[in-house]
């Protein structure tokens, strides 16, 4: 077990961040017999319009380790095809129904993830999660990442660790200490969440919904709708200095079977806003560090694939290090090389179509002030075919070299 003195906590991997790649990583190791201390800077996970869209290739890391059964018991809604509405015109577009072996992508709460991830690594003796344990720096010696400065409620701690992951999202406090940068591919867009409620008669599925330069996601959480509304980059102040009035009338307009409700927006207070980045590390580790997930790489929200690469990047760095770790021996950084080379295929192909995305949908839809929008009747037409539609599918929601569970508890 970890042991701490005046301060002072020793334990073989300190983990950072308690978001979804984090907690994965922790129990992961924790499983394998790892010591393993998670570190989360706030109280609880209770945090609104993050990453909610657990894709099949998450759901099959849920099964491999038996938590499918608990996972089922909070409150998912499935989605099996998404369709968007492209002036006034429904279309199918992503159809996960027949793909194996999970045909639908589940919509909950993060939170709920979290808690079920963090109850799990809890029966295991070597999953240490700290909660109100905020990293501020590195400690370093001989050119070695050694542990982590921490801010707790009881004062300051530093924690020694063979081995220090960072998990810690696109505002990673660990990637500006270590010094490591990033490439930026930029965005066009940023996006603004907020509720608005759901009633009976609503559509069911996830909406995508693009016209007269605007585009919103709708996304279905049984009473209430997650409202995604995209705006041109850097174009949120613009749009707070006007009425309240002018997004509840665009949001009306866009999505007319929400009339009546969207004085639910009360204030832009209830409005919070994304700043859109998609950036990617050219180096991922240093001597005792590594960085997975949104640390090592940012992503655009297009295809809700975010936590989903960040859990797929964790079960690859477990499956690297359960065993060096269960041993004494120092993490060589050709190790930690070896995960960047393994993650960085799947993050570029998935980045790229992104990008394409973005510059070819998102920023013609946006320029497209007053116009009515239209799917090409080519694009349309193929669309029409359920094979099609599950290309998509199977790319977003299963990825490109998906990873395994090949850790278990120790013989």
């Amino acid at each position: 077990m970890q042991t701490e003195t005046n301060r002072d906590l020793r334990t073989r991997c300190c983990i950072v961040g308690g978001g979804p790649a984090g907690m994965v990583l922790g129990l992961l190791l924790a499983r394998a017999g790892v010591q393993v201390t998670v570190l989360e800077k706030h109280g609880d996970f209770l945090r609104d319009f993050r990453g909610d869209t657990v894709h099949p290739a998450t759901l099959e890391i849920l099964d491999e380790i038996g938590l499918m059964p608990e996972f089922q018991r909070l409150p998912i809604y499935k989605a099996a095809d998404l369709a968007i509405i492209v002036g006034g015109r429904e279309q199918p577009a992503l159809d996960f129904r027949g793909l194996k072996p999970f045909d639908y992508i589940a919509l909950v709460p993060q939170w709920d993830l979290l808690d079920l991830l963090a109850n799990a690594g809890k029966r295991y003796p070597d999953f240490d999660l700290r909660m109100r344990h905020k990293a501020i720096g590195l400690i370093e010696e001989n050119g070695r990442v050694t542990g982590v400065r921490v801010e707790t409620p009881e004062g300051a701690l530093q924690i020694r660790a063979d081995l220090v992951i960072a998990c810690d999202g696109r505002h990673s406090t660990v990637r500006d200490a270590a010094g490591l940068k990033a490439k930026e591919y930029g965005a066009p867009m940023d996006v603004l969440w907020f509720r608005l409620p759901r009633i009976s008669g609503d559509p069911p599925d996830v909406l995508g919904i693009i016209d007269r330069g605007h585009i919103m996601v709708l996304l279905n959480r049984d009473d209430y709708w997650q409202v995604a509304y995209v705006i041109p980059k850097d174009g949120d102040a613009k749009l707070r200095a006007q009425p309240i009035g002018t997004l509840r009338a665009s949001v009306v307009e866009l999505a007319p079977f929400l009339a009546g409700r969207e004085s639910a927006i009360a204030s832009w207070d209830e409005v919070k806003t994304l700043v859109v980045q998609v950036d990617r590390l050219e180096r991922w580790h240093k001597p005792g560090l590594l960085l997975i997930g949104d640390a090592a790489h940012a992503m655009s929200p297009i295809g809700g694939v975010g936590i989903n690469l960040a859990i797929q990047d964790a079960v690859a760095a477990a499956n690297a290090l359960a065993g060096p770790l269960r041993g004494s021996s120092p993490i060589e950084e050709p190790l930690l090389a070896q995960i960047q080379q393994r993650r960085v295929l799947p993050v570029r192909i998935i980045q790229r179509v992104q990008r394409l995305m973005q510059d070819r949908i998102v920023s013609r839809a946006l320029e497209q002030s007053g116009k009515r929008a239209r799917i090409p009747a080519l694009l349309r037409w193929l669309l029409g075919f359920r094979s099609v539609r599950h290309i998509p599918a199977r790319l977003f929601g299963y990825g490109i070299r998906q990873e395994h569970v090949r850790t278990g508890a120790p013989a």
